[in-house]
């Protein structure tokens, strides 16, 4: 099938190089002349795990290829896949402009019937939106359709080449049945594609990324009250997840969620909630924990060393919001990072992956380190906030020889207090009672 995917940022860049490689002759494309020029090169400007292979490898074979021209894309297409951007306004709502510029620019290019994909993020009621500014400027057939998507970041190729599910929201039978033959080789084992209408389809991506986000700031409240009544939050933990109804997946405590999908999709459900006069009570409240996360992760700095830090120096391991990207978008390092700053501290920092990211984020204000034992070299603590694998069996001697203070604040629960404490380490986590 001949498609073109608009938009070759996370989603859109993904979304294309799976179509493709599954057959499908694909276009890709962006208004960003340089970016595109390094995809046709093969150089990728995210890093998600497997993306480069099947970029190279299908741009070879021709059946992807990039360009900047729209118009002749949506000409060649039958499907045309919206995914653009929709960032976050102040008040949390989703800015559909680029959507919508998008959308007018595929209807005056129209040259027969289209299959109109959103596949970014949006809140219910974006595909009647898109419909009415198509049919303004368009006398040709279409249909508006939404399929979201639920890659996660450092597994999204497999995430879309072996999906839990595909969700089309459609109105259309037409529509319908030519999403279905999309989709079929990636569903051979079993079918499941879930067929829904328009605005359910709209409504399943936010209702599935906040009930996530509220699995983690439960699991985050409930170890807070762990630190005040003796309980130890990993123990509860397990208690939890051994429960079938409930499951071991999105419970481990830590310093809070980023990212780009569930700070911004809990906001824009609440700010939904709004304009429609539902006060969305519960997620409001996963807001507000998730963001007191990561300021009780600072306090537990602040109340060890004061609140003056002027002198201290602090080795951050890890800054993406999660291992296996370099996406830093609402990491919880910021935020850390920031308070540090402002009482003072030194800060430096070592990601695998983030290196360049963070760059861009804090400029000369912190420094970088070439690898995470270099960070470690005279600084008074070390704070994990990725659990990057490479971290999770580190030298204890050597970081104790190169750390000024045996001290390590641990936001991910990732390392055993018994071991490093019988190496002479001082060691703070998440969910237990410090004395």
């Amino acid at each position: 099938m001949k498609i073109c995917v608009i938009g070759t940022g996370y989603v859109g860049l993904v979304a294309g190089t799976c179509l493709a490689d599954m057959g499908n002759n694909v276009i890709c494309v962006d208004n960003n002349e340089e970016k595109l020029k390094l995809l046709e090169q093969g150089i990728i400007p995210i890093y998600e795990p497997g993306l480069e292979e099947l970029v190279k490898s299908n741009t070879a074979e021709k059946r992807l290829e990039f360009s900047s021209d729209l118009a002749e894309a949506v000409k060649k297409s039958e499907v045309c896949f919206i995914a653009v951007g929709t960032p976050q306004r102040e008040d949390g709502s989703a800015d559909l402009s680029y959507v919508f510029e998008v959308a007018e620019e595929i209807a005056r290019a129209m040259n027969g019937y289209k299959v109109i994909v959103d596949k970014s993020t949006v809140p219910v009621g974006t595909a009647e939106k898109v419909t009415e500014i198509i049919r303004k400027n368009t006398t040709y057939d279409f249909d508006v359709v939404s399929n979201p998507e639920f890659l996660k970041q450092g597994n999204a190729v497999d995430d879309f080449l072996l999906p839990d599910r595909v969700v089309i929201g459609s109105n259309s039978a037409r529509a319908t049945a030519i999403m279905q033959e999309i989709y079929s080789p990636y569903l051979r084992t079993a079918n499941r594609i879930v067929i829904m209408d328009v605005k359910s389809a709209e409504m399943t991506k936010y209702a599935a990324n906040s009930f996530l986000a509220t699995k983690i700031s439960f699991m985050n409240e409930i170890a807070a009250l762990c630190e005040k009544v003796g309980a130890n939050a990993e123990m509860v933990r397990i208690g939890m997840a051994t429960d079938g109804r409930i499951g071991n997946k999105f419970l481990f405590p830590g310093v809070g969620y980023g990212g780009s999908c569930f700070p911004k999709d809990v906001k824009a459900l609440i700010q939904t909630g709004s304009e429609h006069g539902c006060e969305m009570m519960i997620v409001e409240a996963v807001d507000k924990v998730n963001k007191r996360q990561k300021a009780n992760f600072v306090k537990k700095i602040t109340k060890r060393f004061g609140e003056n830090l002027n002198g201290k120096a602090f080795a951050l391991w890890g800054l993406a919001f999660k291992p296996k990207t370099n996406d830093m978008r609402e990491a919880p390092s910021i935020y850390i990072v920031e308070e540090l700053l402002k009482r003072g501290a030194k800060v430096v920092g070592y990601d695998p992956k983030a290196m360049d990211t963070a760059k861009t984020i804090f400029g000369g204000r912190i420094e970088y380190a070439k690898n995470s034992y270099e960070a470690l070299r005279g600084a008074d603590a070390m704070l994990l906030l990725t659990e990057w694998n490479e971290f999770r069996r580190p030298d204890y001697d050597k970081m104790g020889n190169l750390l000024r203070q045996k001290i390590i604040f641990d936001g991910r629960n990732q390392y055993d207090r018994t071991k490093l404490e019988s190496k002479g380490f001082e060691y703070h986590n998440i969910g237990e009672k410090e004395e």
